[in-house]
C-alpha cells in the first residue's frame, strides 16, 4: 500500500450550510469533489496526526462508497484510528454519543438529513468536533477557505475495508474498528429513562404504539430499543429497514411526508402513540391518537415534565430554543425559574450553552429536540422522553398537551415551507420585506400593531461570537410574530420558510384549527411579503 498525491482544482460551491455540505449525489460523484472537501477538512484541523475519528452515515445512496474513500484519505493523512459503524450505519445522535464516549477528536457524518435519497437524491458531509456537536462557524469557515485554494489531496492505494462485520482492521498504519452502531446509544438511553416502567407500559396490552423509521437510519435502533429491549410487539416499528433511497419516500417526519404514520394514527383503531424520525435520526414527530403535537409545544412539555424522567429528575439548568421556535417554552422556563436562551437556527449554536452547563434541554421548531446527553438533536431520545412522560402520568398524549395549554396558555404556531422556489425570487422577497422595516414599527394590520421589525442577530453568551442575518422578524404588541427565513438545508433552488405565531390565553379557543386561528397573520404575511408573487406559488409545499 502506498500514499498517492492527486492534483486537483478547487470547486467554488463547497461552503457548508446550516449542517454541513449538502449537494445532489451527482455533484458529489464528480471527480475529486468529495475528495476535495474531505482533504479540506483534514487540512483545517490542528494536530490531527494520530487522533481518533468517528465515521458513519444514514445509509443513503453513496454512503458506502464515500466511507471507503474517507477511510483511505484518513489513513493517508495520518489519522491514528477510526471507529466506523457496521454497514456504514451511524445515526447523527449515535455518532455524537460515540465521539463523546470514546474521547474522539471528532467525527465525519454522512447525511443530508431529511432530504430525499437515491441516485437522483441528495448527499451530505458534516464534521463534528470533540464535544460531539456540529463544527462551529469558525471551523466551517476555515474548511470553506481551504476548499477555495486546494490543489492536491492524499489517498491510500488499497482494497476496500469490509464494513459488514464488527471487527478491527489495519489500513496502512491506521486502525479501523467496525463497531456496533446501536449498542452505545442503547446503553446511553438506558441511563436516562425508566426502561422498567416503559417495558411494563409496552407489554401491558393496554397501550399500543407505532414507530415509523421511514426506511432511514433509525430502523435498527428503533427495533433494538422498542421491540427487543422494551418488549413491544413485532411490527411496532414500521419501515424499519434502511434503504439507499428511503423506499422512494421523503425521510422528513412531518404531516405530509410521514403519510403512512399519519393515516394510521388518524384512522380507525389507531394506536395510542405514534412517532417518526428522519433520514439521520435527529428529528422527531410525535402523534397521539388523532392528535398532532407541534414541535414547539413538544419542547415546552418536555421541559415542564422533565422531573418525571430519571435522567432529569434533579432539575434543569436552563433551556434554549431557536429563534423561529415558538415562545411556549419561555413561559415554562419562567415558572421553573430557569434561563431560556434564543439562538439562531442550527444545532451548533446550542453547543456552547450545553458545554458551559447553561442549559439542559434545547429544541427547534423543525422537529428537533435534544439535551446535554449528546450534542445533537435526537429523534429516538425525544420519543423515549414522551413515552416516559405518558407512562408516568398515565394520560394520553392529547390529555397531556391540553393540560399543558390549560396551565400555560396556547401558542398557535405554524410553519409554511415553499420548497425549491427560484433563488432570485426568494432573495427578492427577503429584500422586499427588509426594505419596509424602517416604516413598519407602529403600523397597524387589522387587530395587530407592529412592535418591532429586525434581522435577528445573536451574540453567544459563552464566547462572545456574533451571528448576523439569521432571519427577518416582525413582532406585534400582543407577542405574535411573523418570521421570514431562507433555509440552508435544501440543494435545489431556495426554500422559503414563513413562521407564524400567536399566543392565546382564552381557553374556549384552544380547539380551533391552527390555520384558522392564524388566518389573519397568514394574510398579513402575504400583504407584507407578496409571497405568491415572488415565489410564483399559490400555496406552501408543506404546512406544519
Amino acid at each position: 500500500m502506498s500514499i498517492k498525491t492527486v492534483s486537483t482544482q478547487p470547486f467554488l460551491d463547497q461552503k457548508p450550510g446550516t449542517s454541513g455540505l449538502r449537494k445532489s449525489v451527482q455533484v458529489f460523484q464528480k471527480p475529486h469533489y468529495l475528495e476535495n472537501f474531505i482533504q479540506s477538512i483534514f487540512d483545517s484541523l490542528e494536530n490531527l496526526q494520530g487522533q481518533t475519528l468517528v465515521l458513519g452515515g444514514d445509509g443513503r445512496y453513496y454512503n458506502r462508497q464515500a466511507i471507503q474513500t474517507i477511510l483511505k484519505m484518513a489513513a493517508a493523512n495520518g489519522v491514528g484510528r477510526i471507529l466506523v459503524g457496521c454497514n456504514g450505519i451511524l445515526s447523527t445522535p449515535a455518532a455524537s454519543c460515540v465521539i463523546r464516549g470514546n474521547g474522539a477528536y471528532g467525527g465525519i457524518i454522512l447525511s443530508a438529513s431529511h432530504n430525499p435519497g437515491g441516485v437522483d437524491g441528495d448527499f451530505g458531509v458534516k464534521y463534528n468536533i470533540s464535544n460531539g456537536g456540529p463544527a462551529p462557524e469558525k471551523v466551517t469557515e476555515a474548511i470553506f477557505a481551504r476548499t477555495q485554494v486546494i490543489d492536491q489531496y492524499q489517498i491510500l492505494e488499497s482494497a476496500d475495508i469490509n464494513l459488514d462485520h464488527i471487527g478491527s482492521f489495519k489500513l496502512g498504519t491506521m486502525e479501523v474498528e467496525v463497531i456496533d452502531p446501536v449498542k452505545p446509544y442503547l446503553e446511553l438511553m438506558e441511563s436516562l429513562f425508566d426502561f422498567d416502567l416503559l417495558h411494563k407500559c409496552l407489554t401491558s396490552g393496554n397501550f399500543t404504539m407505532c414507530m415509523d423509521s421511514l426506511h432511514a437510519v433509525t430502523g435498527p435502533y428503533a427495533k433494538a430499543i422498542f421491540e427487543n429491549r422494551l418488549g413491544a410487539p413485532e411490527g411496532t416499528v414500521i419501515n424499519g429497514e434502511p434503504l439507499e433511497d428511503f423506499g422512494g419516500g421523503h425521510p422528513d417526519p412531518n404531516l405530509v411526508y410521514a403519510k403512512t404514520l399519519v393515516d394510521k394514527l388518524f384512522g380507525d383503531n389507531a394506536p395510542d402513540f405514534g412517532a417518526a424520525s428522519d433520514g439521520d435520526g435527529d428529528r422527531n414527530m410525535i402523534l397521539g391518537r388523532k392528535f398532532f403535537v407541534n414541535p414547539s409545544d413538544s419542547l415546552a412539555i418536555l421541559t415542564a415534565n422533565a422531573h418525571l424522567v430519571p435522567g432529569y429528575k434533579d432539575g434543569l439548568k436552563g433551556v434554549a430554543r431557536s429563534m423561529p421556535t415558538s415562545g411556549a417554552v419561555d413561559r415554562v422556563a419562567e415558572k421553573l425559574g430557569i434561563d431560556c436562551y434564543e439562538t439562531p437556527t442550527g444545532w451548533k449554536f446550542f453547543g456552547n450553552l450545553l458545554d458551559a452547563e447553561k442549559v439542559t434541554l434545547c429544541g427547534e421548531e423543525s422537529f428537533g429536540t435534544g439535551s446535554n446527553h449528546v450534542r445533537e438533536k435526537d429523534g429516538l431520545w425525544a420519543v423515549l422522553f414522551w413515552l416516559n412522560i405518558v407512562a408516568a402520568r398515565g394520560e394520553s398524549v392529547e390529555q397531556i398537551v391540553k393540560s399543558h395549554w390549560q396551565e400555560y396558555g396556547r401558542n398557535f404556531y405554524s410553519r409554511h415551507d415553499y420548497e425549491e422556489v427560484a433563488s432570485d425570487g426568494a432573495k427578492a422577497l427577503v429584500d422586499h420585506v427588509y426594505s419596509q422595516f424602517d416604516n413598519l414599527k407602529g403600523k397597524q394590520f387589522g387587530q395587530y400593531i407592529v412592535a418591532y421589525a429586525d434581522d435577528f442577530s445573536y451574540t453567544d453568551p459563552v464566547d462572545g461570537s456574533v451571528s448576523k442575518n439569521q432571519g427577518l422578524r416582525i413582532g406585534f404588541t400582543d407577542g405574535s410574530r411573523i418570521i421570514f427565513r431562507l433555509s440552508g438545508t435544501g440543494t435545489k433552488g431556495a426554500t422559503l420558510r414563513v413562521y407564524l405565531e400567536s399566543y392565546e390565553a382564552d381557553v374556549s379557543k384552544y380547539d380551533l384549527d391552527t390555520q384558522v386561528a392564524l388566518k389573519e397573520l397568514i394574510d398579513i404575511a402575504e400583504e407584507i411579503a407578496q409571497i405568491k408573487k415572488f415565489t410564483n406559488r399559490d400555496q406552501p409545499t408543506v404546512i406544519t
